[in-house]
């Protein structure tokens, strides 16, 4: 088999999106109004009718263009675009650090502690 005609095949193409959104084929086969073996046959087609292709795509949330489109190396390239300049994977850094919020929230728990005794003190002297 040449890679060419497998990376034509809009069943395996369909199966590996399915797969990615981790969609089961019982839950594709749901939304299509359809059982889990006439998925398994969608999927073991290398053609399918754009009709069909439309339905299906509208189910797994992408156009029937992103599946007659789709290759694992547009995945990977699409996925390496989130690298920002120091080679990390997410570029959304935490501007504080979490330990000084735990630490500053628990100084105001304490304060309002302190708070509560000192006013409980006064209600006791005016008595």
């Amino acid at each position: 088999m040449s890679t060419t005609a497998k990376s034509n095949h809009i069943g395996r193409k369909i199966s590996r999106i399915r797969e990615l959104r981790d969609m089961k084929q019982e839950a594709l086969a749901q939304a299509l109004g359809t059982n889990q073996q006439a998925i398994s046959a969608i999927e073991n087609s290398e053609n399918i009718d754009d009709a069909k292709l439309a339905e299906i795509a509208k189910a797994l949330g992408v156009s029937a263009e992103a599946i007659k489109n789709f290759s694992e190396e547009n995945v990977f390239n699409y996925f390496n675009t989130f690298h920002d300049s120091q080679g990390n994977f997410n570029s959304n850094h935490c501007s504080f650090n979490p330990l000084d919020k735990v630490v500053e929230l628990y100084e105001r728990l304490v304060q309002a502690e302190k708070d509560k005794v000192e006013y409980l003190e006064k209600l006791l002297k005016e008595k």
